[in-house]
């Protein structure tokens, strides 16, 4: 079997794994390509010239080229190695916001965002001085593109919004966005930590400036992720961090930086875990990335009506284009406490906020109970969450 955790039994009962959203599992040939790694290939990777240095540098630039096609960039140098979509959103944060940001400029967020990509522009905000604007969404989790339109004005410099919601499940429409974006000569930063693991992701022809994402929601290791960024802009911005590998030279006087994209890339990277990446691509387009929507889109709509069939429950975020994720409630359930009764039956999902407070604050609740799928869940999945609330639902009343 390829993915061996799934076997797992909890409380005596099948795993039901439906927190995808927070992390995927990762089949055997990542785990193994991981292992292998450190077992036969073990080096600090560009600065050595001895045999096992060279081929971990080989692998490791090899696995870039292999983002870079993923995501359709123009260049290997577009692809920056990160520890995960948030790293990647703190990394153009600061660099754009010392190079860019001025008092009264501003910066514009959608209202469902993950704080992830709310805190790094506050941030960048408070030290410049600069505001944050916010793009409010309706009831059913759609975005409001005619608020977003009427938002820009001279001082805007950038819009940073997720590809698709991690509790919501909206797929936001980011290629028009970015036009509407660059019409008013204003970069787009999109969060794609949601999207790369469900569905094509083209970078060129969404033509955003940046994209980011990490490993761990793709099948991929924990610590790794991407930060992809337009050639052109990041030989613009300071680097993010200092120290090896991201010189030319250095003297106490002053320090010269290195090309792309190794400026943004200083102290030793998590080789292992790159490969691993490049492991998951792989297992991704061996599956097919459309069959994987497909899949995805069949569950959500199976998933949806049947958590609809039950008495008193509610689904956050219906918009027309969703992925494969449901935040509910029922009743007045707490979402911690439906959790944990699910546990019980073997069924893992998410509760809470999801790190996206202003959601729950704009529906007036603590939090939801988030189903989420990846390409090994199937409608046995889906029978055993409705199974599972229908049997600890009424414990809770």
């Amino acid at each position: 079997m390829n993915f061996p955790i799934l076997d797992t039994k909890v409380y005596n009962k099948r795993l039901v794994y439906l927190d995808n959203a927070a992390t995927t599992q990762k089949p055997k040939q990542v785990v193994d390509e991981l292992n292998n790694y450190y077992l036969t290939l073990n080096s600090n990777i560009h600065r050595g010239t001895h045999h096992l240095a060279t081929l971990a540098t080989e692998r490791y630039e090899a696995v870039r080229r292999q983002v870079q096609r993923f995501i359709n960039a123009r260049s290997h140098r577009e692809v920056v190695f990160t520890r995960g979509t948030t790293e990647s959103i703190n990394l153009v944060a600061s660099s754009f916001g010392w190079k860019y940001l001025k008092p009264h400029d501003e910066v514009i967020v959608s209202g469902m965002e993950h704080h992830s990509n709310i805190v790094p522009w506050q941030l960048a905000c408070e030290r410049a001085g600069a505001k944050l604007k916010v793009i409010p969404f309706s009831d059913e989790g759609v975005l409001d593109m005619e608020v977003y339109e009427s938002l820009f004005s001279e001082h805007t410099r950038l819009v940073a919004c997720n590809h698709v919601s991690n509790t919501l499940g909206t797929i936001n429409p980011v290629r028009e966005m970015t036009e509407i974006a660059h019409r008013h000569g204003v970069m787009m930063l999109v969060d794609g930590a949601q999207a790369v693991a469900h569905m094509p992701v083209d970078v060129q022809d969404i033509g955003c400036d940046f994209y980011c994402f990490s490993g761990h929601k793709m099948y991929a290791p924990m610590g790794v992720g991407v930060m992809y960024g337009k050639e052109e802009v990041l030989n613009e911005l300071p680097p993010y961090q200092g120290g090896g590998e991201m010189i030319q030279d250095v003297t106490f006087e002053k320090t010269t930086y290195n090309e792309l994209p190794f400026k943004f890339e200083a102290g030793t990277p998590s080789v292992g875990d790159v490969l691993g990446l490049g492991a998951a691509i792989d297992f991704m387009q061996e599956v097919g990335i459309d069959n994987i929507a497909r899949h995805e889109a069949e569950l959500l709509d199976y998933a949806t009506r049947k958590l609809l069939e039950i008495p008193r429950l509610r689904i956050y975020g219906t918009a027309p284009h969703k992925a494969g994720v449901i935040s509910f409630l029922v009743g007045n359930s707490n979402s911690y406490d439906v959790g944990t009764l699910l546990d019980k039956v073997g069924v893992a999902v998410r509760t809470g906020h999801h790190c996206t407070q202003p959601i729950m604050d704009r529906y007036g609740i603590t939090g939801t109970v988030r189903a989420s799928f990846a390409c090994y869940t199937n409608k046995e999945d889906i029978d055993a969450l409705i199974a599972g609330l229908n049997k600890v639902l009424p414990l809770l009343d």
